[in-house]
């Protein structure tokens, strides 16, 4: 019931709060219960970029490992597996910045009106020589045969500008 609920809430939360204790313990409370130990790592998929991201990018692939691990053995034995994983998160630095920014991209694409833009068209692939033609690709900069950083626009001209890392939603 609700309790389920509120036990993956403590656990997240006590993550979040970098409390290794609490967190063992929601995780153990959970467990024990009967939950089913792929939720829980599935949710520590979710939590790895949410909460922690590019503080600590290898949170991710320590979760996913947690998860696999989970599913390659099952329960009772992937608990201590599990218990790796809410510890380091627990421990790990937080950072919500691409979560945040990502939550920026959505709002401005619901927020948009008409028509979404265009692909500019030096990013557009040009596989047919009609599409070469009509200007596809077209001056685009292989970044890789540069050895500075390439000045080029990456999105489209009606958003020139817009940096979703520092854009706030109202």
């Amino acid at each position: 019931g609700e309790e389920h609920y509120n036990c993956i809430s403590a656990l997240h939360k006590s993550m979040r709060g970098s409390d290794e204790n609490a967190s063992l313990y929601w995780l153990a409370r959970m467990l024990e219960g009967g939950e089913d130990p792929l939720y829980v790592a599935r949710r520590l998929v979710r939590f790895a970029s949410e909460d922690i991201g590019l503080a600590d990018p290898l949170a991710l692939t320590q979760a996913v490992a947690a998860y696999q691990g989970c599913h390659f053995i099952g329960m009772p034995e992937c608990e201590v597996i599990l218990a790796q994983c809410v510890v380091y998160f627990a421990r790990a630095p937080k950072s919500v910045e691409v979560y945040r920014a990502y939550s920026n991209v959505k709002e401005c694409l619901r927020m948009h009106t008409g028509p979404l833009p265009p692909v500019p068209l030096h990013l557009r692939n040009a596989p047919t020589r009609l599409l070469k033609n009509l200007g596809y690709g077209k001056g685009y900069k292989y970044n890789p045969m540069y050895k500075e950083p390439v000045e080029q626009d990456y999105l489209p001209e009606e958003l020139k500008g817009t940096d979703f890392f520092k854009e706030q939603k109202t």
